[in-house]
């Protein structure tokens, strides 16, 4: 099955944008009245059939709708973009095939990297989504610095855990994720938290956990840290 990212434009129609209209027409050759699945990105599965091809967009008419598909725990990971790009993306796009609900760049005093593109960014999910068959499209929200997102997350409801390097015992994120409310993951730069990062996560609610008993790299840690969940 091929699925394509659409909007609903009323409760019958959806509209392609151009570049899934080019595809759908000139490399599927798809034809008004030929079957096309997709879906929204917001939990729902869309059979429809071709309706009108445009310049730009393509309308389908809605002929059938799976909604509310894979309901799981919420997993939100805040984690720091890595200097090498190609390994931040690499994560949005494993992330986003395993199944995840949020994703927040986060700046922490050790990141080497604090400007990223968005729209870049957002079309690599939106094809991870497609490329996956999920009907999920994970949201990401703009790069935040450490203690502002610190001071914005104070929601009692959110299990909030935070991943960092030390000798220290820590129990495994696997024991104490929570299946009944929604999880909170930090995951730190090259190099790790500072100290007083993780002392002030500590202050804020978040619990120290481990991803296992090797030194992981930033996107390792955050597949991991997606698995664990998910499993």
């Amino acid at each position: 099955m091929q699925l394509f990212y659409a909007i609903c434009s009323d409760l019958h129609f959806m509209e392609l944008a151009e570049d899934e209209t080019r595809h759908l027409v000139q490399v599927l050759r798809k034809r008004i009245g030929d079957t096309v699945f997709c879906t929204d990105g917001q939990g729902t599965l869309f059979e429809t059939h071709l309706f009108e091809i445009g310049k730009k967009k393509a309308t389908l008419k809605i002929v059938a709708q799976q909604n509310n598909l894979e309901i799981r725990t919420p997993l939100h990971i805040a984690i720091a973009p890595t200097k090498n790009m190609d390994r931040f993306e690499w994560f949005l796009e494993k992330a986003t095939e395993i199944g995840i609900a949020e994703i927040t760049p986060l700046i922490c005093r050790r990141s080497e990297r604090t400007v990223l593109k968005r729209d870049r960014l957002n079309h690599i999910l939106v094809t991870a989504m497609k490329q996956s068959l999920r009907v999920h499209l994970p949201k990401l929200n703009e790069p935040i610095d450490f203690k502002s997102f610190m001071n914005i997350n104070q929601l009692d409801n959110v299990a909030k855990w935070i991943a960092y390097c030390t000798e220290t015992t820590r129990l495994p994120l696997q024991q104490v994720a929570q299946k009944e409310q929604p999880n909170l993951i930090l995951i730190g730069p090259e190099g790790d938290f500072m100290p007083e990062e993780v002392t002030f996560a500590f202050s804020k609610g978040f619990q120290g956990v481990s991803l296992g008993n090797h030194r992981l790299r930033t996107e390792t840690a955050g597949i991991v840290a997606c698995q664990i969940m998910n499993l």
